[in-house]
């Protein structure tokens, strides 16, 4: 048994956010059917591929989201694809969708109409702005990517080095942190319903959810009045917590305690330094000459030679790339690399594992990715079975 081995969710997401999210709920157990337009989902084609696109069925950014999960391909603008969508609809827990604000509505297929068909539905919408069900904007509507809600939540003002541009963060935290965020709260409504039987409206949107990230800046810019910026790797209160060059990469050090402080001094062979720094406050006022003495030592050792002088006495760690990743076997022991059939190629493919451990009913990221419309036979035969039990039991 799963964690959510009952929960069923109908799935209208496409591209990052929502695939994310309904990748954790069908991880932890729930039965996901991807509802995809005509043609699938936008991302389906986008690479990369082992080695021929012309004969697999999608590219490894599909993969890596949508696995688990079920696949029905519908036309929502046609009365047949209106009519088997509600049929999954009736017999689900969750709908999510990631489309622009008003465009269920548009299809006739919003909220307060699904819930007719289910008046214990929990319907979850992850937008860039939000819905105008949980507070009115004049944004809602327009579109949003990952690095518009970089750029509008202050992610890329506070990322990047003092004197360089905003930057993006690498990943797309815009869609990942906001479908996290929606999960969370497709979580709590299913809780909320086991007490009360009443499902509700659930809605995230990538502005606020970029807002909550940076909530160090926020309370920043509150007590201080002026807005944080720029300033690399380093921490606008702790020192050292920064990366370091080293002779073949980079190394991290996070040594602000006064015991890891002490603990770096005496690796580096100058304890005058913990002598004269011997407060937080005068280590900060102090950053830059001594961000120079840690960086000359680093600078005449390898990384592996720093991590086995420092680990264990003080928080250090190599900057690793996804190469470094593979070869570290705390990754496989932490089952952070799953395998999965790629249809189309000779060879399986490696995507991310779930972070989210348990003890009891633990995740397990499931089958590959679904091809398009494999599974109506299954999906649509079992809704109409469970919607004649459900009309023979009334």
């Amino acid at each position: 048994m799963s964690a959510l081995d009952s929960l069923r969710v109908v799935d209208l997401t496409q591209v990052l956010a929502g695939p994310y999210c309904t990748m954790l709920l069908a991880d932890m157990g729930a039965d996901v059917c991807k509802v995809e337009r005509p043609g699938g989902d936008l991302i389906r084609a986008n690479p990369p591929y082992v080695t021929d696109p012309e004969a697999e069925a999608y590219g490894g950014y599909f993969q890596s989201i949508n696995r688990g999960k079920r696949s029905l391909e519908i036309d929502l603008g046609s009365e047949t694809g209106r009519a088997e969508f509600l049929s999954l609809v009736e017999t689900a827990d969750v709908v999510v969708e990631n489309y622009r604000a008003g465009t269920m509505e548009n299809f006739d297929l919003g909220y307060e109409t699904l819930r007719e068909h289910n008046p214990n539905l929990i319907y979850s919408s992850i937008r860039g702005f939000g819905d105008p069900r949980t507070g009115e904007t004049h944004r809602q509507g327009q579109p949003s990517f990952d690095l518009i809600a970089q750029a509008l939540g202050g992610v890329m003002e506070i990322t990047g080095e003092e004197d360089g541009p905003p930057t993006k963060v690498g990943p797309g935290i815009g869609d990942l942190f906001t479908a996290t965020l929606n999960c969370i709260g497709i979580l709590a409504a299913v809780y909320y319903r086991e007490r009360t039987g009443e499902g509700q409206y659930v809605d995230t949107a990538m502005y606020d959810a970029m807002i909550s990230l940076t909530e160090r800046a926020v309370y920043q810019q509150s007590y201080t009045d002026n807005p944080p910026t720029r300033q690399g790797n380093s921490h606008p209160t702790l020192f050292p917590y920064d990366a370091f060059e080293s002779a073949d990469g980079y190394v991290v050090i996070a040594a602000f305690s006064t015991p890891h402080w002490h603990a770096l001094c005496e690796a580096m062979g100058r304890p005058d330094l913990a002598v004269d720094y011997p407060t937080a406050d005068s280590r900060r006022a102090n950053r830059e000459s001594l961000r120079a003495a840690i960086l000359e030592w680093t600078r005449g050792h390898s990384s592996a030679e720093l991590c086995e002088a420092l680990e264990g006495d003080v928080p250090v760690a190599p900057v690793q790339n996804t190469a470094d990743i593979f070869a570290d076997p705390h990754v496989h022991a932490r089952e952070m690399i799953h395998e999965v059939d790629q249809p189309g190629a000779e060879s399986r493919v490696e995507i991310a594992g779930n972070p989210i451990k348990m003890t009891k009913t633990p995740p397990k990221p499931g089958r590959r990715a679904p091809l398009l419309d494999e599974h109506r036979a299954e999906l649509l035969g079992a809704g109409r079975e469970r919607a004649s039990q459900g009309a023979e039991s009334d």
